[in-house]
């Protein structure tokens, strides 16, 4: 009768848990309610794109227990407060279900299996939870200021309370809310609001060492104080901690992953450690460079959310080293590869009130199986939502993982079948890029990094193509260049003879007043202080000359942006506005000339306004001499060269800023004090007035529309 009794039980429960599935939200295959975005090789946001996993099923749902009053009933048991989510190496789900101290088990298609706990020494709000491949499971009590090791059974065979050492500060407080175990059975454990980092433990749980500390923040400011406070002073300025790590990952080579959240972590989010905790996210990955910043999000988001840096709260890292990160302010999935470059991130904000299966409305753990499928554990809906690969997503992950693996030949195909699906997807004009360098076509290779906005492949590809024109055209380019040094010296020579006889029987003509004007722009650039000294009393610039010289300095401007090689100018040319080029050039010059003007007349200066307008023309000719060259050979240059480059590029800037100096300490001769006063308050100048005039524009529009509503108003009654 009891055996009935039971029997009849277990189908009761089993139609209800159908009948609750049946009532849960679900979707169709290929159907999202969220957006997928990328980024390109130029930092901007790629809209539209397919999405890269698709919501498959809700997990957790429909849990039910024994009723502790009556054995023979079940009640429903829901998650409460959910914190972490672990699979392992069976595909099995592990869930700290944190509100209810205990831990659940579900096998690799998410049906429940067990409840592990323990009656008599039971858990306190645990956060975390890691299984061995011995199968022992490691759970972060943090109730409990403990660690619990379980064997498979679910029996307790140890507990590791708060470690003990001379090398621990008496401040540490042990409140363990994540924890991961490598081959060894060291255990690297995460501390709530715990700077010093990761705390590492060895098998018997005796403390080995801090693992993985970030740097505290070092601003700007800082330095400013550290420089010029007293010691006394400085010991009273409060102390910047290094912000904590907040979750912690381990792949299958043993490498750790930390991740770390906070309003001033704006960069090196995520890191990857050796076992001497360094990060080994290197500077630079096979022809590219590493991304640095993780945790995405779109401009609309900031404005919608009034937040402008993302909270992240976990990380899962799968078995090629593929790294996901999710944030609890945006809501947001972030994909990067195992190089820390970008793949993609979706996500959004759920409506509040229902379950919306793809849309998580309070992400708190991630974690991805062997077939990466994606789980996202949310911890005010108290479920667990799967993902799986959709089209696109899978055929990204593989042309990706042969990438990474070198075999970029095998890898052209499938980034060909990503570009049909995306025809804007950095990583595989990147990817196709690869394989056409190591076809040995260079050309093509050099214009896929170039659309993909990777300035170093470029630079790799265009070395190559100048080796191989280098080595098909170097001797006729030494005997061209020894023909032209002959014919040049000839050439100097007869002028030189035929000019000397005629020069003691023409009378040398004088040269157009306008043409001896630009040729004293050669002059300044010799003799600056006698120069500018010529135009204030000597008349030698006119507005004319002054107003042809800025001309070309604007030109020279528009050269270096639109001719300068791509690899020391990563801009996508065609989106080049020469109006607004010329607007802030004009803005620039005419804020300096007029802030200029006016603060020299306050400090008693003896410069005119024409005086000004004419030396500031003067002082930008190094732009034209140096500026148009420069962009036209550099290219020439790859980055091998970049030392040169930018070592004439910012001396060129060198010679603008001390021919601005000493145009204002000789048309207004000032000492050498005076003059470092004036720039400093003409700069100073400029920037109130730039404040003013956003005021003013601002102000005008709200006029502008007040106008309009009001006139609308009118027109309407």
């Amino acid at each position: 009768m009891s055996l009935l009794k039971n029997r009849r039980l277990y189908v009761s429960v089993l139609a209800a848990m159908f009948i609750f599935t049946l009532l849960l939200p679900s979707v169709a295959r290929g159907e999202v309610m969220y957006n997928t975005y990328t980024k390109d090789g130029f930092d901007k946001i790629v809209y539209g794109m397919q999405p890269a996993y698709t919501p498959w099923r809700i997990i957790g749902a429909d849990l039910f227990e024994v009723d502790p009053n009556d054995p023979e009933k079940f009640i429903p048991s829901p998650m409460n407060n959910p914190q972490d989510v672990f699979i392992d190496k069976h595909d099995h789900i592990y869930i700290a279900d944190s509100g209810n101290n205990r831990i659940i088990h579900f096998d690799e298609e998410g049906s429940f299996i067990r409840f592990i706990k323990s009656e008599e020494d039971p858990f306190n709000n645990p956060h975390s939870v890691f299984v061995a491949d011995n199968g022992n499971l490691y759970v972060a009590d943090t109730g409990n200021k403990r660690i619990v090791i379980l064997n498979s059974e679910g029996e307790i065979i140890n507990i590791f309370g708060a470690p003990q050492s001379r090398f621990i500060p008496s401040d540490l407080i042990f409140d363990p809310i994540k924890i991961v175990v490598d081959q060894r059975g060291y255990m690297y454990i995460v501390t709530l609001g715990g700077y010093y980092g990761a705390i590492q433990l060895d098998p018997e749980g005796k403390f080995s060492k801090f693992y993985g500390m970030n740097k505290a923040p070092f601003s700007a400011i800082d330095a400013f104080k550290k420089a010029i406070y007293t010691r006394e002073m400085y010991a009273n300025e409060l102390s910047k901690l290094p912000p904590a790590i907040t979750s912690i990952a381990i792949d299958d080579n043993g490498f750790i992953y930390t991740q770390t959240s906070g309003m001033d972590v704006t960069k090196e989010q995520v890191k990857k450690l050796n076992f001497e905790g360094k990060n080994i996210f290197a500077a630079n990955n096979s022809l590219g460079a590493v991304n640095n910043s993780y945790g995405e999000y779109t401009n609309r988001d900031v404005r919608a959310m009034n937040s402008a840096y993302p909270n992240l709260t976990d990380l899962a890292v799968d078995l090629e080293g593929n790294f996901v990160v999710i944030d609890k302010t945006f809501n947001y999935v972030s994909q990067y590869d195992a190089n820390g470059d970008l793949l993609f991130f979706w996500g959004g904000q759920s409506a509040n009130g229902i379950t919306q299966l793809g849309l998580i409305k309070s992400p708190t753990s991630v974690e991805i199986n062997s077939k990466q499928d994606l789980f996202i554990l949310d911890g005010q809906e108290n479920v667990l939502q799967q993902f799986y690969l959709s089209e696109f997503g899978s055929v990204v992950y593989q042309a990706n993982s042969l990438t990474l693996a070198g075999k970029y030949l095998e890898s052209e195909h499938y980034w060909q079948e990503v570009l049909k699906l995306n025809a804007f997807y950095s990583p595989a004009l990147s990817g196709l890029a690869k394989a056409a360098y190591q076809k040995g076509d260079y050309s093509r290779s050099a214009a896929l990094y170039k659309q993909a906005g990777n300035e170093i492949g470029y630079s790799e590809s265009f070395w190559q193509i100048r080796l191989q024109w280098m080595q098909m055209n170097f001797s006729t380019l030494a005997t061209l260049f020894v023909v032209i040094g002959i014919v040049f010296f000839i050439t100097k020579k007869i002028v030189q003879k035929v000019i000397g006889k005629r020069e003691r029987s023409i009378t040398k003509r004088k040269a157009h007043p306008f043409v001896e004007q630009l040729k004293h722009g050669i002059y300044i650039l010799k003799h600056p202080i006698d120069g500018f000294s010529a135009i204030r009393f000597e008349n030698k610039g006119s507005l004319l000359s002054a107003t042809v010289i800025l001309i070309l300095a604007f030109i020279a401007v528009v050269i270096s942006k639109l001719f300068t090689s791509f690899s020391f100018n990563k801009i996508i040319v065609n989106q080049v506005n020469i109006y607004m080029i010329l607007i802030q050039f004009c803005i620039a010059v005419g804020a300096w000339v007029i802030c200029n003007y006016l603060i020299s007349s306050i400090l008693r200066g003896e410069g005119r306004f024409r005086d000004v307008f004419i030396g500031c023309a003067y002082a930008l000719i190094p732009l034209i001499i140096v500026g148009i060259p420069l962009a036209l050979v550099s290219n020439v240059l790859t980055l091998s060269e970049e030392p040169i480059y930018y070592y004439i590029k910012y001396g060129m800037y060198a010679w603008v800023g001390l021919m601005f100096f000493w145009k204002v300490q000789t048309l207004h001769n000032y000492s050498v004090g005076e003059t470092a006063t004036n720039i400093a308050l003409s700069l100073c100048a400029i920037a109130i007035l730039a404040v003013l005039s956003l005021i003013v524009i601002g102000l005008s529009n709200e006029i502008i529309v007040f106008i309009k509503e009001l006139y609308l108003e009118v027109i309407l009654r």
